[in-house]
């Protein structure tokens, strides 16, 4: 096996987080009817094959963008439960963890592989 792989299976598997992340996100924006967010939230994670510092931390950027997302979402779908009379606690509950994993997958940068593949050493991340 070549060690100097443009994309190895490992670091595919490190960054499925952010690929989830966005796939999340394109499907929320879809059941919002939004389709140019959910086409960039879909196009976002080919970033990934762009070995570039600034990718890395834009991406950051986009996840806490993402995370904020949900939760704005999350106090609107609250208030809909609440006019509505139904529960909403696991609403909150769900939205909130889905926010704080999205704004997580953000720190698979910071592993010694990925660090290495954006050149990120050097940076602060």
């Amino acid at each position: 096996m070549k060690k100097n792989r443009p994309l190895n299976i490992m670091n595919i598997l490190r960054l499925l987080p952010v690929i989830l992340a966005f796939g999340l996100l394109a499907a929320h924006f879809s059941r919002a009817n939004m389709p140019p967010a959910v086409v960039v939230s879909l196009i976002i994670p080919f970033l990934l094959l762009i070995r570039k510092p600034w990718i890395a931390k834009s991406i950051q950027i986009l996840l806490l963008l993402g995370a904020l997302e949900w939760i704005r979402s999350m106090f609107g779908y609250i208030q809909v439960r609440k006019e509505i009379g139904e529960d909403w606690g696991r609403l909150a509950i769900i939205l909130v963890t889905v926010a704080v994993l999205t704004a997580c997958a953000g720190l698979v940068f910071r592993g010694k592989s990925l660090k290495k593949r954006y050149r990120l050493e050097k940076s602060r991340v």
